[in-house]
């Protein structure tokens, strides 16, 4: 099993989230490096990562950096861990969350947080809701803390470049058949260097209009 750590800025985190790792469960960490322009790469070279580089702006596109890196490899693995490098999950939480997936009991697990907590904003919560209505599938959360095999993870065919990438992972998930389960996991504040209210709201508006198109794009595909 292979993790991805996607990173932006994340100089003030990386080091301690890839120190915190549990190296029994990995085979290898792949950092993909945003565009960042601190010290982020440096760090994940440092701590003995295999560092990719993504000029494209967008999660998602982090995310298909990765995926192609790992498909070109003589033994693609069996099955992959997604996770921010921006310090928002705690790296003692992968076991359980790989572990329906060790099992056999799902392909697909989301990391969300514990029933009764909040998480996510306006935008997540009208994404889970259209999801629910027009899928007939209920999610915890749309957290980016997850594992799934890679097979399926190539089936998917995700498209998104950005913060959608999420959202169009469950959605097709949903409509391919696949088994998910969800975990709860530890969420905290990230680490990122803090943005203008302007561009904060900019992203927002973004985030919420790739979202909303990628859940009615696929709910009317046949």
């Amino acid at each position: 099993m292979d993790l991805v750590v996607v990173a932006r800025n994340c100089a003030g985190s990386l080091g301690a989230t890839l120190a915190a790792l549990p190296p029994r469960e990995l085979r290898s960490v792949v950092v993909v490096d945003s565009g960042s322009t601190d010290a982020t790469p440096l760090i994940a070279r440092d701590a003995g990562a295999v560092l990719l580089h993504e000029r494209v702006a967008g999660y998602g596109a982090a995310c298909r950096r990765a995926i192609a890196h790992l498909e070109s490899l003589p033994r693609p693995p069996d099955a992959v861990v997604f996770m921010s490098g921006d310090g928002s999950v705690d790296p003692a939480d992968l076991p359980a969350l790989v572990s329906p997936i060790r099992s056999g009991g799902a392909e697909l697990v989301i990391g969300v947080a514990p029933r009764g907590s909040t998480e996510g904003g306006a935008a997540d919560r009208v994404a889970l809701g259209l999801i629910g209505l027009l899928y007939r599938q209920k999610f915890g959360g749309l957290g980016a803390f997850r594992a799934l095999r890679f097979p399926a993870l190539v089936a998917l065919g995700l498209s998104d470049r950005g913060d959608a990438w999420n959202v169009e992972m469950l959605v097709k998930a949903v409509r391919l058949g696949l088994r998910i389960a969800e975990v709860p996991v530890s969420l905290r504040d990230s680490n990122l260097m803090p943005v203008s209210r302007t561009a904060e709201l900019r992203q927002a508006v973004s985030s919420t209009g790739r979202m909303l198109f990628q859940i009615l794009r696929h709910a009317t595909a046949r």
